[in-house]
């Protein structure tokens, strides 16, 4: 007998378990002290994180800069790591791979440790102020909301949810935080995954699916996960407080 396992498959049985219920389950080795001093002041020839993401980590739709903060442990040491190694590339702020190198895989794991427990009020980008910066045309949060919960079927397009869990708050460790992630930098990886020049994804599962999005669809997409809370108006339970 045969068995056909579609990617969906696989990161829905990831994202059916609380994010944070994963991240207490691994090993998370770092010292939060250390990663708060290098996020907030730099370390040597490394600049302070906070010039580019901001003293709470929730990054700069100006700058095209991520929210960090509440991020998922790995990802974080996967991404700091991926830009020593020069497996990806910073094309936003080119300052990311250099950094990077300038840091310990110690460092790494400190910074990562500090930020990932370092919980923020949920604050989407202001969609009226990316309008009026022009430089990002803005989406349709309905139809963003119908891919992130449906995905797009006919075109064989997976559901957000399914691997990044509800409204994308994330499936720790592999998969990262998208609710409440800054519009500009949510648009700008889509479409890097969809033109190869990000190719850091497990098993090329983003690039697969960017491929199959239009640059309306992720403007969609993107809309709404920006301003995608963790819960539900009926139900304010987060599981892993409970």
């Amino acid at each position: 007998m045969r068995y056909s396992v579609t990617i969906a498959t696989l990161c829905l049985a990831f994202a059916s378990t609380s994010a944070f219920a994963l991240n207490q389950y691994y090993a998370m080795p770092g010292n939060a002290a250390n990663g708060e001093q290098i996020f907030k002041n730099g370390k040597g020839d490394v600049p302070a994180c906070t010039s580019c993401h901001g003293m709470e980590g929730l990054g700069d739709d100006a700058m095209g800069t991520p929210r960090l903060s509440g991020q998922g442990y790995k990802f974080l040491v996967k991404q700091l790591s991926d830009f020593a190694s020069d497996k990806r590339k910073d094309e936003t702020m080119f300052v990311m791979n250099t950094n990077a190198k300038g840091l310990t895989k110690e460092d790494h794991q400190d910074v990562a440790l500090y930020l990932t427990n370092l919980e923020q009020p949920f604050t989407p980008s202001d969609m009226k102020a990316v309008k009026e910066m022009g430089m990002t045309p803005v989406g349709t949060r309905y139809l963003g909301k119908s891919i992130a919960q449906y995905g797009i079927p006919e075109r064989d397009v997976p559901a957000c949810h399914s691997c990044h869990g509800f409204n994308g708050r994330g499936a720790f460790p592999i998969y990262p935080m998208l609710g409440g992630q800054r519009y500009t930098y949510l648009v700008a990886q889509l479409k890097k995954w969809r033109d190869g020049t990000r190719s850091n994804d497990p098993m090329s599962q983003m690039q697969i699916v960017a491929q199959k999005l239009t640059d309306e669809e992720i403007y969609n997409v993107a809309t709404f996960l920006t301003s995608a809370p963790k819960t539900t108006m009926g139900n304010a339970r987060i599981p892993h407080l409970q």
